[in-house]
């Protein structure tokens, strides 16, 4: 009995486990969003370039 108490009180692999399951929200968030990304990301980087045509 003292040595599953021990094992139960263990927390060696959360922090795996934790990143793990942080990515695979980060993924899904993604997916979920990918063309407002993609709509985001190419506004940015045509200001840019327009921005950087006037320097």
């Amino acid at each position: 009995m003292r040595n599953f108490k021990s094992f139960m009180k263990e927390e060696d692999g959360m922090g795996t486990v934790e990143v793990v399951l942080i990515i695979v929200v980060l993924i899904a968030l993604v997916a979920i969003f990918k063309d407002s990304i993609k709509k985001v990301v190419e506004t940015i980087l045509k200001k840019v370039s327009t921005n950087a045509n006037k320097i």
